[in-house]
């Protein structure tokens, strides 16, 4: 009897051969006669190392992109004196856009922080930041007489004071030099301002308070 794997006398043509165990191009017909599904590569897995190496990239660039907008764009100050109460409260935070005046000229009545002038000398520990609001611009001529602010010679509104707040210090009559602002506080008995230690100059003014974002309830865009 000739072997089970012997081609049958007769037939002419190319034997066929199996086809080899590690061939997965296509499906291949099983012991029952179904067809069995296509053989996928499994994914590779990715390495601790690289996992970690990922997470301190992510990391870094939030830090980087937390001081450039610290230092560029915007920065919260929390308020440590009454002076500008009550526009702003012992305990409140602001937020202050550095870019604001990137884009326009300070104005009258905004609210601004400033690196602490060398002139300024009003007692207590000192701090490199205050917050005023600005009264007299560039070429004003300022003064007062009893509470009530002069620029040019006519009495300037201020609605954001209560009303028949005291001036307390008097403001000597001036003009306000070329690139400096006359700033005060809105407390204004209470406050070490450009009536004691001079105006401004701009350069060193940091930015516009925008907004006063704590507490929550009481936040306010100015």
């Amino acid at each position: 009897m000739p072997p089970d794997d012997a081609p049958t006398p007769g037939l002419s043509g190319p034997t066929r051969s199996e086809p080899s165990p590690l061939e997965t191009t296509g499906p291949e017909a099983s012991n029952d006669g179904t067809k069995g599904a296509r053989t996928k590569a499994p994914k590779p897995k990715a390495s601790k190392r690289g996992v970690l190496l990922e997470a301190l990239i992510v990391v870094v660039v939030a830090l980087l992109a937390a001081v450039l907008l610290r230092t560029f764009v915007v920065q919260t100050y929390y308020i440590p004196s009454g002076s500008m109460e009550p526009t702003l409260e012992i305990g409140d935070r602001i937020l202050v856009s550095k870019l604001s005046y990137d884009f326009h000229s300070i104005d009258r009545n905004d609210i601004v922080v400033f690196a602490r002038p060398p002139a300024e000398d009003c007692g207590g520990a000192p701090v490199p930041d205050l917050v005023k609001r600005v009264i007299g611009l560039p070429g004003d001529r300022i003064s007062s007489v009893g509470n009530t602010v002069l620029i040019d010679g006519k009495p300037l509104a201020e609605p954001y004071l209560p009303p028949n707040t005291p001036l307390g210090h008097p403001i000597a009559s001036q003009v306000v030099p070329a690139n400096s602002y006359f700033v005060m506080g809105d407390n204004r008995p209470e406050s070490c301002d450009s009536r004691y230690w001079g105006v401004v100059p701009r350069s060193l003014i940091v930015g516009k308070v925008v907004a006063r974002i704590w507490p929550l309830s009481a936040l306010h865009w100015f």
